[in-house]
């Protein structure tokens, strides 16, 4: 099957590095125009904009922390000054400052609520603003918008000592629900990606070696993911292919939210 997202813009939060820089690359790939947003490392975003570029894309760097809403409107607005549409968010951006729940302090806690949970809807509401005022671009796409939630299996696997991380993502999850059911009438899609462990640059010392052997107990399809898995999925569920899902979570994990400590019973 083969997709293209021509004359379409994507919007990819945290896109600077890992899950990202993936989903932006594998959309530029299929055609569309990509904002590649990030907080604080501008060289490997503008580093990749350069590159899709280079390749024969269109593509754009923008600052912006997703956390704040002056920055979030100011991000949207210079997607719509650059390429005059938007078509697919993809709301990627995401941290973690783990702690014990009794260790943990209230910044952290509201840091990471801020980035993942907080900045995601704020991200969603500007980018429904734009689908519902632009309609359907006739030609372009079945739908007036396509958002992808970027969550985690620990929307659904509590996970001690990352509290903070936990709650946010599985308010992700009702928070992509809940608008799927406000707006699909509208002609916009909202879905989610929940990956598992998947091998990126930030986590090397998780996915190697004698660390990985014991995350590969925790996957019963005995691999870790690349940040592939995630971006094809991402591809899927920005184009027309996958235009009668709605409000679904699809978890790219190997297996993981199947819980396979159970296998033997428990």
């Amino acid at each position: 099957m083969q997709i293209s997202l021509e004359q379409q813009v994507a919007l990819v939060t945290g896109a600077s590095s890992g899950i990202g820089a993936g989903a932006a690359k594998a959309l530029a790939a299929a055609g569309a125009a990509v904002v590649i947003n990030y907080n604080s490392q501008a060289e490997p975003a503008e580093a990749l904009a350069r590159q899709i570029n280079d390749s024969g894309g269109r593509a754009i760097a923008i600052g912006a922390d997703v956390s704040k809403e002056e920055d979030v409107e100011r991000l949207f607005a210079q997607t719509l000054d650059a390429f005059g549409f938007l078509d697919i968010l993809v709301a990627n951006s995401g941290m973690q400052k783990d702690a014990k729940a009794v260790d943990m302090s209230l910044a952290d806690w509201n840091q990471v609520i801020g980035v993942n949970l907080t900045g995601q809807f704020l991200c969603a509401r500007a980018a429904l603003r734009i689908f519902t005022q632009q309609g359907i671009r006739e030609g372009v796409s079945k739908a007036a918008g396509k958002i992808i939630h970027m969550s985690s299996v620990h929307q659904r696997i509590p996970w001690a000592g990352h509290v903070n991380y936990a709650a946010s993502k599985g308010g992700v999850d009702m928070l992509m629900q809940t608008l799927a059911q406000e707006v699909s009438q509208q002609k916009i899609r909202i879905n989610g990606i929940a990956p598992g462990a998947i091998r990126t640059a930030i986590n090397r010392a998780e996915t190697e070696g004698d660390a990985a052997q014991k995350l590969l107990e925790l996957i019963p399809y005995g691999r870790i993911g690349d940040v592939d898995d995630i971006a094809s999925a991402v591809v899927f569920l920005a184009s027309d292919a996958s235009d009668y899902i709605v409000g679904t979570t699809l978890f790219i994990d190997g297996g993981m939210s199947l819980y396979p400590e159970f296998r033997g019973n428990g």
